[in-house]
């Protein structure tokens, strides 16, 4: 009796597990549950890579469109540099124009509607040139600056320190933060 009541077990037993893999049911194979085990593994592992995959194209994404957008930027403030560069030339013939006329001549009633006019031309073009970001250097009683001033010529001076600007022979020029043409200058040396 005790053995036809293991046999019925067993046969109860085996119609429950009717259906269901063999890897699953208790006392399967070994071998199919690591090979599953392994497989999981080797896909998790995918994943991951492939997550990883995604947040550096997501980055390079990211900084190519930041790299872009600032070029941009810097494209729209700088456009007016050369045509800048040329009007710089304007500019400094309409100084030195200014600087010849010689002062009996300025308080000549014939010449003064002239001299007026070049002054207003004038301040109208330094005007002009405030409002698009470009900015006159400092340089007369300034330490020589290689990044904003060029040496032309030393001169001496027992005036001034050695390395300080004491002429300009042209003014320099900056374009909001950029240099836009270095100021030629004279710079003092010792007398000796």
């Amino acid at each position: 009796m005790t053995q036809k009541k293991n046999e019925a077990d067993d046969n109860a037993a085996a119609r429950e597990m009717d259906g269901v893999p063999e890897h699953l049911r208790e006392g399967g194979d070994e071998p199919e549950a690591n090979a599953d085990a392994e497989r999981i593994s080797m896909l998790e592992d995918q994943l991951a890579a492939a997550k990883q995959d995604v947040l550096y194209a997501q980055a390079d994404t990211q900084n190519v469109r930041r790299r872009m957008e600032k070029e941009a930027a810097d494209a729209r403030a700088y456009a007016a540099t050369n045509f800048a560069r040329d009007i710089l030339s304007v500019s400094d013939n309409l100084t030195r124009a200014l600087d010849a006329i010689p002062a009996e001549l300025r308080e000549d009633e014939k010449m003064k509607p002239l001299v007026t006019g070049l002054e207003a031309t004038g301040r109208e073009l330094d005007s002009v040139f405030a409002k698009n970001g470009i900015a006159r250097i400092a340089a007369m009683g300034m330490p020589l600056d290689p990044n904003l001033h060029q040496a032309m010529v030393e001169i001496p001076s027992a005036d001034a320190e050695a390395g300080t600007i004491v002429a300009e022979m042209q003014a320099g020029y900056m374009i909001k933060d950029r240099l836009l043409r270095p100021a030629l200058v004279g710079v003092a040396k010792s007398a000796d």
